[in-house]
């Protein structure tokens, strides 16, 4: 047993892991909580990240003996951290009664609602330092208080109060959470991080259930404070943990895949870029630019370059190559990027012959839409050159070139 309180009382004084995770989320929602301040459920976000982060601090031991110290009252950073604990619940609840009722909802029961959580939690603050003030506590203990006072009058109320607070907003938040993950239509990263948030909520409830335990216990003259002092610290750290995880991880998770997808793109038009390069010269290398301004350029580029190459382009190939595709067996759409990356490379070794074709050549040429609209699909089609080769062969069979697709 006493290994086992080793191992609690090491993770529950590590306070710093739920106050980094959470410092994290709300660095990541600071600059729409400025932009959009006026949003309730931004401010609820926000005010929730906030006194989370406070509640961490200031229930550390190091942080609660000085409170007591510059303050000169004994135990007086019980009641802050109930009023900060008790604060957060308000902006969980306050978060609930937003989502539920959708961003653009501002009717009398919306506002109804949130006045009533203000005004019941705000009477919750007060109550718990009338209680403080009505105790007497006059033993400073930083770990252990909550069982230490349960048989003090007017301390055993206030713990009791501020656990019962707490329960409350706690199963209610986690209910309408894991009712929220199964509603259908929800982006992907958004359910997981609902996801995080429900187990958040549910840890907690954990950790009051621990609490209530051991108060009960030393109620009836037992002893179970490990349960208080250890594991209960030990699951607000995991809750918070995730919760803050459940907050990052829609807005973390989005950004990382859209940087993903452009960089996938950038990648994917190589093999045409680098076909087309000896054409066009090549585009600017600019090695401070963004990803998209990146792609952006690479895309520009290649259209350019095709319609320069646009008079080379054999629209007959094309349409034998489409044709030899499809007998090949490729679907359509594949059908279509390969015999337009033969064409290209056709049109680029055809100007590469005639390099100074291009001030006597017809003005018009083949209609070069797809080619513009689809380059994804024809760079990823340059990738796999025995394709090209076997459509380049059967394009060129006897019999193949009178032929139309």
């Amino acid at each position: 047993m006493i290994q086992a309180r080793d191992v609690l009382d090491t993770f529950s004084v590590s306070f710093w892991l739920p106050i980094g995770a959470l410092t994290v989320a709300l660095v990541i929602k600071l600059p729409s909580l400025v932009k959009m301040w006026r949003d309730p459920m931004l401010r609820a976000v926000g005010g929730l990240l906030l006194f989370a982060c406070a509640v961490f601090v200031f229930a550390s031991p190091a942080v609660i003996g000085w409170t007591n110290r510059v303050t000169g009252v004994p135990n007086i950073a019980a009641p802050l951290v109930y009023s900060l604990l008790t604060a957060l619940c308000a902006s969980w609840l306050l978060l609930i009664v937003a989502w539920r009722n959708g961003l653009s909802d501002r009717s009398a029961s919306t506002r109804r609602a949130a006045r009533w959580v203000v005004l019941a939690y705000a009477g919750v603050v007060v109550a718990l330092w009338v209680l403080f003030w009505l105790a007497d506590v006059p033993v400073e203990r930083r770990q252990d208080l909550d069982t230490y006072y349960a048989n003090t009058p007017f301390m055993r109320e206030e713990i009791l109060l501020y656990l019962l607070a707490h329960t409350v907003a706690c199963s209610i938040t986690a209910r309408l959470i894991w009712n929220w993950v199964r509603t259908a239509g929800l982006d992907a990263w958004l359910r997981w991080g609902l996801r995080f948030l429900g187990v958040g909520y549910a840890t907690n409830l954990l950790f009051d259930a621990a609490k209530l335990t051991a108060v009960t216990a030393r109620l009836t003259g037992h002893d179970l404070d490990w349960l208080s002092t250890y594991l209960a610290p030990s699951a607000a750290c995991v809750s918070a943990t995730m919760v803050a995880i459940g907050f990052i991880i829609p807005h973390g998770g989005q950004y990382l895949h859209e940087r993903w997808r452009i960089r996938l793109a950038h990648w994917h038009l190589r093999p045409l870029y680098l076909l087309l390069r000896d054409v066009g010269g090549g585009a600017p290398f600019t090695p401070r630019a963004t990803g998209e301004l990146r792609l952006i350029r690479r895309e520009t580029y290649i259209r350019d370059v095709l319609l320069q190459l646009a008079r080379h382009l054999d629209e007959d190939l094309r349409e034998r190559s489409h044709a030899a595709a499809l007998d090949l067996g490729f679907e359509p759409g594949r059908a279509k990027a390969l015999a337009a990356a033969v064409t290209i490379q056709d049109g680029v070794a055809a100007r590469e012959r005639a390099p100074h074709s291009d001030s006597t050549a017809s003005p018009s040429g083949p209609d070069t839409t797809y080619l513009l609209q689809e380059i994804q699909a024809v760079s990823r089609a340059l990738r796999h050159r025995d394709h090209i080769e076997a459509v380049r062969s059967r394009a060129a069979a006897p019999g193949r070139e009178n032929a139309r697709a």
